[in-house]
């Protein structure tokens, strides 16, 4: 894992079209800014894994049948 260190307004580069900015910190939490191509999906972890769990219920159902 990398760690990095930013301030407000500034950027975090992956590859060449993913961009990650710190649009604003309060407290103990972080807003951030995303910007990535309309075919790359962007989910807060939780919403991943959730989408995850539903696709494996629905291939388990179909080989089921």
């Amino acid at each position: 894992m990398l760690v990095l260190s930013r301030k407000r307004d500034e950027r975090i580069m992956i590859g060449d079209q993913i961009s990650l900015m710190v649009v604003d910190i309060r407290g103990d939490k972080v807003r951030l800014g995303i910007e990535a191509p309309s075919d790359v999906a962007v989910h807060r972890s939780e919403v991943y894994e959730a989408i995850q769990r539903e696709q494996a219920l629905e291939v388990e159902s179909v080989v089921a049948e």
